[in-house]
């Protein structure tokens, strides 16, 4: 198939040559033209702007938008949506807010333009392992689309079949689901990154017990210098803590027990806000949850060992940058 990319940012170019390795045509755009030419140089189509990009992808034209949530997304949304034409499907890959995506369907559904929401997980590692996809919008839109998905998923690989599972629609055992309409996706992945907030926030706390094993604080016959590397590495091995998260602060305990390349001061993206805005929608406890992001909140003022292996761990996973200036 034929796509546009639009924004070529860490996982938006390993998208664009993800496709490309598939077999798709793509051509790419970006506000600094360094990762388009790049990416031209390994086959990709360039484009200097969005009349340009539709001129090459022709006919019943897909974009797929791959900035971060807010404004730039929202702008360079009605941006395309001015040019484009009745049939052309608008695609957000990015972490946008679920209610924006009702609203910008239904806005571009009065245009004759179809839109559908990504959640996108994988990070900086997608272009070898492929993406988990979590897509919301119209049915037949979405299977129109199903060649993209099925090249960017990590297909079957190794993974054992769940135990009783008998479902006719295989798509998630290969690492992508139709959620639902219009804000569906987004909406599977905020609560996916909510989850991801309590899961290091227990590896990052588990681990900080640990290391503190030594204050002086405890009497001397109960202190243990424990060696946190070799702690993480045999978690791995059978463990029923075992994870990705884990291989992560394995990595990165292995190269620097101390963590302190890690400022220990750790952001938060939105998604974990409006997972326990949502849960307070619905009036659903998420005990977990919510105290993992306040935990984010207090380590920009005060910051643990846990903190700095939480900014490890996302730095593993997304390269996102917590590190000392």
């Amino acid at each position: 198939m034929k796509i546009g990319v639009i924004g070529l940012g860490r996982m938006g170019a390993n998208i664009a040559r993800r496709l490309m390795r598939g077999g798709h045509e793509v051509v790419v755009h970006n506000r600094s033209p360094e990762p388009v030419q790049e990416l031209a140089r390994e086959g990709a189509v360039a484009s200097v702007d969005f009349k340009d990009m539709q001129a090459k992808l022709g006919e019943k034209a897909i974009y797929w938008v791959m900035l971060p949530a807010g404004a730039l997304t929202e702008e360079t949304i009605d941006e395309i949506a001015s040019i484009a034409r009745p049939g052309d499907i608008l695609i957000d890959g990015g972490n946008s807010y679920y209610k924006d995506d009702i609203r910008r369907a239904k806005a571009l559904r009065e245009k004759r333009l179809e839109y559908v929401d990504i959640g996108v997980s994988g990070g900086v590692w997608g272009l070898q392992r492929g993406y988990c996809m979590m897509i919301g919008g119209d049915a037949e839109v979405v299977r129109a689309l199903e060649p993209i998905f099925e090249t960017l998923a990590p297909g079957y690989g190794d993974i054992v079949r769940t135990t009783g599972r008998d479902a006719p629609d295989d798509r998630a055992e290969k690492g992508y689901i139709h959620a639902g309409s219009a804000g569906a996706g987004h909406f599977v992945k905020m609560v996916h990154n909510g989850i991801e907030y309590g899961l290091m926030q227990a590896y990052a706390e588990g681990f900080d017990i640990l290391k503190n094993k030594d204050s002086q604080r405890l009497p001397e016959d109960e202190r243990f210098t424990l060696y946190l590397p070799d702690i993480a590495e045999v978690w791995r091995r059978g463990s029923v803590i075992s994870s990705w998260l884990l291989d992560l602060s394995a990595s990165a305990l292995a190269r620097d027990q101390s963590l302190e390349q890690f400022t220990g001061k750790v952001a938060d993206s939105g998604e974990g806000r409006w997972t326990i805005e949502a849960a307070m929608e619905e009036a659903v406890p998420a005990n977990v949850l919510s105290a993992a992001l306040y935990a984010r909140y207090r380590s920009r003022s005060e910051n643990t060992y846990g903190d700095r292996l939480l900014s490890a761990m996302r730095f593993g996973f997304g390269g996102h940058v917590e590190m000392p200036q």
